[in-house]
This record gives structure tokens, sequence and C-alpha cells, in this order.
């Protein structure tokens, strides 16, 4: 059993609800990536997401873009993702850390290298939003082979067919985009959520993370009464971007604390 699986089967038999929250490699600065990612442990996360700095993120809105673009000004790699995982792993053993990002990287160094490279790091999973299922068969098969899990997007468009595939290829957990457009754009329809996830439960028997356009506790509250966890990214990038550096671990831990707290209220 991954990792992740591990995590989501705790879960689950706590009667939790996950929190998956994000962060940008690197942003706002390459010494601050380690201790964010204990700060949102520390609030109560159960997996973190490792955002990989692209130059063309076109999943992410204008937030997690300006978020790219200050790592990228100093030049944070995909050598130097694998090495805050490293560093984290020495405090932390136990949390699962999935990196998320794009083709381009890891094209470069070859599929075999990331998977060789990301489960020396101590890294659990990835998301590569440009990797579709249907050309995922030997990526998803080495992923596995290394008791790594590949997870896939499934959006409000995505047909019985995709999902099925997903279903195939997928590890870990399912992250349902519960909007249409990029990363924090919009407001989310709690309505609309519930029926897309019972229909995905049709296909996916993984659990089902749902994000994009999760502000707040009280979306988080709605959201987690239909999915197994909540994703939050641009939110907590809001907060490092709102707040002094020296300040940003400490916003962090706060806002995602709420949103923990919001999510095991009676």
């Amino acid at each position: 059993m991954s990792k992740i699986a591990a995590t989501f089967a705790a879960l689950k038999a706590a009667n939790k609800t996950g929190l998956v929250t994000f962060i940008t490699a690197g942003d706002p600065a390459p010494e601050l990536t380690v201790p964010l990612m204990h700060a949102m442990v520390a609030g109560g996360a159960d997996v973190l997401e490792l955002g990989v700095p692209f130059s063309d993120p076109m999943a992410e809105g204008p937030v997690i873009q300006r978020a790219c673009e200050r790592a990228l000004k100093f030049n944070i790699s995909l050598k130097d993702v694998f090495n805050f995982v490293r560093e984290f792993r020495q405090r932390d053993t136990t949390t699962p850390v999935v990196l998320m990002g794009y083709a381009n990287p890891i094209e470069r160094i070859g599929v075999a290298g990331f998977v060789d490279a990301a489960r020396a790091a101590g890294a659990d999973g990835a998301i590569v939003v440009d990797y579709p299922p249907e050309e995922c068969e030997e990526f998803a098969a080495a992923m596995r082979a290394a008791d790594l899990d590949l997870i896939f997007l499934l959006a409000p468009t995505s047909t019985p067919e995709r999902i099925a595939q997903v279903a195939r290829f997928g590890g870990g957990f399912s992250y349902y985009v519960s909007l249409k457009g990029v990363t924090g754009a919009g407001s989310i329809d709690t309505i609309d959520v519930a029926r897309k996830v019972a229909a995905i439960r049709e296909h996916v028997k993984l659990p089902i993370g749902v994000g994009f356009g999760i502000r707040d506790g009280a979306t988080a509250r709605a959201v987690a009464e239909v999915a197994d966890a909540v994703v939050i990214g641009s939110r907590i990038i809001q907060e490092i971007e709102n707040t002094p550096k020296e300040g940003a671990c400490a916003a962090v831990q706060k806002f995602v604390a709420g949103i923990r707290e919001a999510l095991d209220a009676p």
C-alpha cells in the first residue's frame, strides 16, 4: 500500500476528511519552501502538493502563475524540487508529498530518471497536468513499480470514457477540478460538485479530492460532505503573497489550521 493510500485509509477509519494543500516550490524564496511544508503539516494538512515551477502553467490562474514567476527568478529546477523533498523528509517521514507540474521538465530528464529521482528524494506521487491518461500507460506502470502514485485530474467536462481511463491508470486519489477554467477562478457550486462526484464514483474506486474554488472553511466544509478530501492551493499562495516573508510560515499555518478546524467541526 502506498503512503497516500495508507493516509486515506487512516482518514476513512477516523471518519475524517483529508486536507491536501499546495505551494509552489521556491516561492516566495527557496529557503522558505521546506519550512512552509512543515507549517502546513503543523496546521493539519494530510497530503502536500509541491508545485514544480514552470514558465507556461496552462492550468493555473494568475495567483499561481505569479508564484511560478517568483520561483523561476531563483532558477528553481526539478532538481531543486527533489532536494526540497529530501530536506523535508529529514524531519517528516510520514506526510505524503505529491509533485505537481507539467510534462516538459519530466521529458527533459526522461520518465525513468524522474521516477528514480522522485522515489530517491522521498516523494510519494505526481500530478502531471498535461499527461492525459490515454498516453500514460508506461509512465503509470513505472510509477506503480516504484510504489509512487500517478494522480489524474478530472473536470466537469470529463466524459465517462475519460473517467474510466483514470480509474484504470490512476493511483492515490483522483483530483476533481470543480470549476471550468483555471486555479483560483470563480466560486464553487457544491450541488453540482455532489452530482459530478457521485458520477465519478461509479467508475473510480480511489478516494476523490476536490479542488479549485475552495477558499474558506465554509466552502471546505460543504465540499467535505461529498468528497474524501479538499484541495487548497491559490488561497494559500495568496497568504504568502500578502504577508512579509518572515511571517509567511505562521500565516500559512494559521490559515490551514482554520480549514482543518472547519473540516473537523461536529
